[in-house]
């Protein structure tokens, strides 16, 4: 019995020392099946990881081109309305400008006339000499160009249409100063003295603008443009300073051209002057 018992136990302890690599092989691929499977869920979490920085930055990428677009939009919208109040500014309307092109140039022609003596006052600014050199005396020793209508229209239109359609305000000045030295007897010379006044207006040259709006008051009386060169005088002032000046002359705008555009102008310009105080 003693043998036996000890081949039974020799046996098992064989059986088990044979079985003892299997469990270790079996171990080890379990383990490595599971860092195999660990490095896939990283490389998972990493590329998942990656997706979600992707997607944020294509959002973030459209947010910031939706804002551009928007503000490109606002700018656009902003010039439209820059280009419109110019339009409004200098155009002066259809109904203005067919009045001072081709409406009624005989009353002009009085209008102009009737200040034919009034000098204009003085300047030290150069640019704007020439412009009052013709007085109205030694006029007819220019004799052809006074008396030829259509030239001086000619001259006149190339000379606004710088200014309204090309938006070219210093060659435009230099034009109008040319008109008023060629034809100082057409019926359009008053209209000629506040485009002048306008074209250094846009340019923020206000003592030039104030002395062309000052000449045209003074050697035009009457002419259609007398509001509105008044209206612009009083631009002018306040923008050099001279407040009390220029509402004065906003007043006078009121009282002595009541109902029109410049009258209602006025008052609105006073009115912001006072909540600006």
């Amino acid at each position: 019995m003693a043998p036996r018992h000890a081949i039974c136990v020799l046996t098992v302890v064989a059986a088990l020392a044979a079985a003892t690599p299997a469990v270790g092989q079996r171990l080890s691929l379990a383990e490595r099946v599971t860092l195999i499977e660990n490095q896939l869920n990283a490389q998972n979490q990493g590329a998942g990881q990656a997706n979600l920085e992707l997607q944020n930055r294509v959002v973030q990428l459209t947010a910031e081109v939706k804002e551009l677009r928007n503000e490109v939009d606002m700018l656009r919208h902003e010039i439209e309305q820059l280009r419109q109040r110019q339009r409004d500014q200098y155009v002066d309307l259809d109904s203005r400008l067919t009045r001072l092109e081709g409406g009624t140039p005989a009353e002009a022609g009085s209008a102009a006339g009737s200040g034919a003596g009034a000098a204009a006052p003085a300047t030290p600014s150069a640019p704007a000499t020439p412009a009052r050199e013709p007085a109205r005396e030694p006029a007819p020793a220019t004799a052809a160009e006074p008396t030829d209508p259509e030239a001086a229209e000619a001259a006149y239109k190339t000379a606004l249409d710088t200014l309204v359609e090309r938006f070219e305000p210093a060659a435009s000045a230099r034009l109008f100063h040319q008109f008023i030295d060629d034809y100082p007897d057409s019926p359009l010379i008053a209209n000629a003295w506040y485009w002048l006044g306008e074209s250094y207006y846009v340019t923020q040259n206000y003592e030039l603008g104030l002395e062309a709006f000052q000449s045209l008051l003074s050697q035009h009386p009457g002419s259609r443009k007398e509001a509105d060169a008044l209206l612009k005088l009083a631009y002018c002032q306040i923008a050099l300073d001279r407040a009390a000046d220029g509402e004065a002359s906003l007043r006078e705008v009121m009282s002595r051209f009541p109902g029109t555009d410049a009258a209602a102008k006025a008052e609105s310009r006073l009115r912001e002057l006072a909540a600006g105080r």
